[in-house]
């Protein structure tokens, strides 16, 4: 029945683009539709590593999957107008094997006028300052997870401040939304006593400056900070400071203002108030030089939980994203490289202490990355919304911590490599390898170090002579105790195309 009730509403949510182009020729025009098919087969454990994840949550967990898929959308770029842009989009995808046999992948509408665009709805949007295919993704928001329902005003190109002569720029946004993960954190968590929410709230923030003309000089950095706070909602079978249960179900702060300024407490804090809702946050900094048909950059993204690692306090430098991306001249070999490192053994110490009378000293470490006491993990669906090398809860029925929502597999050394090149303009290839070593977590950690390595190799083929059909074949494999072995291959079908008016 509520599949049906789904399906209903997206049939009624796709009339609105529809009823957009009755008003307005100029908005049917530009239009992109696609569909696809996608099966993955093999065996192992689970599905390998990189077809599983960055993959904006639809990404397959099992080894024998199929998934169809179908959208229609208009970029607000595409709008002809020099002052009011709109776009809009409906993205829908069904199958057998994959975490829901049915869900609306994206459905929005953007507004734009100038540089400020107003977006409601659901959207896939890339991670901040990363190549999307090569990356392992950001630490606080990343493509990891499927996008969920939110109102997001924002500059989504870095804006140009007046007088600077084009040597200073900003992009920004603020954001409010809802989870829609309920029915799998009941299916997750029945049967057990583990702590869960339903209907959460969701508010994200960032602020990127940008210093350098490439028109004039090659080198440009940018640097910024972005946030993030999942509150609100229904606690399930969450426990006091003393560990005595609050109750099976419990009403949880869902003030917008506490969100967006960090600050009040949940309600199990008892007498060590922290700031409601499950904050979290990047700073992000990129170092770009630019050359003739090539560019080489490098870039920190530094991740905190809370407050202890947003300042020097606990060793800034400790924990963080490292990468380097190259992009080269044109050429039939390889078209750009990403390295990266990630390392998250630090987490500010192993030790936490509230102050108290007998003993006044303040710690505030053991930062348990993405876990949080009342929302239990900083993930959407199954899928943590960071950085996939902190293993997602879906996992945690394989990694032995069945029904679980917390992130147990949180302090990870890893290193990543990202290539693609593009031999012929109708064929292109990427190939991404990840070593990770992972010690579990302060609280949970592991007796000896589980090892992983992660490998996709992916052609896409696409002739110009086929008018939109396209075909890609991929290989995955998996290898280590981390995440256990897997081979498999994935096969998708796909057809694009644009409908230049609209009748």
């Amino acid at each position: 029945m509520k599949t049906r009730s789904t399906i209903t509403l997206f049939l009624c949510l796709l009339l609105i683009p529809l009823g957009i182009l009755s008003q307005s020729d100029r908005l049917g025009e530009d239009i992109q539709y696609g569909f696809s098919l996608r099966g993955t087969s093999g065996g192992g454990d689970n599905a390998p590593f990189w077809f599983t994840n960055n993959r904006y949550g639809l990404g397959p967990v099992d080894n024998h999957t199929v998934l169809a898929r179908a959208y229609i959308k208009r970029d607000a770029e595409a709008d002809s107008l020099r002052f009011w842009r709109i776009g809009y989009g409906a993205d829908m995808a069904a199958g057998y094997g994959n975490q829901s046999e049915f869900c609306i992948q994206q459905m929005f509408l953007d507004v734009q006028w100038k540089m400020l665009r107003l977006s409601v709805g659901q959207k896939e949007r890339a991670s901040e300052l990363k190549n999307e295919e090569l990356s392992t993704g950001g630490m606080t928001l990343g493509i990891n997870a499927r996008p969920l329902p939110q109102v997001r005003l924002e500059l989504p190109d870095f804006w140009v401040v007046p007088g600077t002569k084009g040597w200073f720029a900003i992009k920004a946004h603020i954001a409010y939304g809802i989870y829609t993960d309920n029915r799998w954190q009941r299916n997750w968590n029945a049967g057990t006593t583990h702590l869960y929410t339903q209907n959460s709230l969701y508010h994200s923030k960032a602020l990127l400056m940008k210093i350098g003309n490439e028109k004039k000089f090659p080198l440009t950095l940018k640097w910024g900070l972005e946030m993030a706070c999942q509150f609100g909602g229904k606690g399930y079978n969450l426990l006091g400071y003393d560990n005595k249960p609050l109750g099976e179900v419990v009403s949880l702060s869902n003030n917008i203002l506490k969100a967006f300024v960090p600050s009040g407490g949940d309600v199990n804090d008892a007498e060590f108030s922290n700031a409601s809702g499950n904050h979290l946050g990047s700073w992000h900094f990129r170092l770009d030089w630019t050359g003739k048909n090539w560019s080489v950059g490098g870039y920190m993204d530094h991740f905190f939980e809370d407050h202890s690692q947003l300042g020097m306090q606990y060793g800034f430098w400790k924990d963080m994203l490292l990468g380097i991306e190259v992009n080269l001249p044109e050429n039939r070999y390889l078209s750009s490289l990403v390295y990266e490192h990630i390392g998250t053994m630090n987490q500010s110490g192993p030790l936490y202490h509230d102050a108290t009378p007998e003993n006044p000293q303040q710690i505030s470490a053991n930062d348990a990355y993405y876990n949080n006491h009342v929302y239990g993990s900083w993930q959407h669906g199954g899928f943590v919304m960071g950085n996939p090398l902190i293993m997602s809860p879906m996992y945690n029925g394989y990694l032995g911590k069945e029904g679980m929502l917390n992130n147990y597999f949180n302090r990870v050394n890893a290193h990543h490599v990202g290539i693609k090149g593009n031999p012929t303009p109708s064929l292109s290839w990427r190939a991404l390898y990840t070593y990770e070593k992972n010690l579990g977590s302060y609280d949970r950690p592991v007796m000896d170090p589980l090892e992983g390595h992660f490998l996709l190799l992916e052609a896409t083929y696409k002739p110009k002579k086929l008018r939109g059909l396209g075909f890609a074949l991929a290989y995955g494999h998996n290898h280590g105790n981390l995440l256990g072995k897997a081979n498999s291959a994935m096969l998708t079908v796909s057809f694009d195309g644009w409908i230049r008016k609209f009748n």
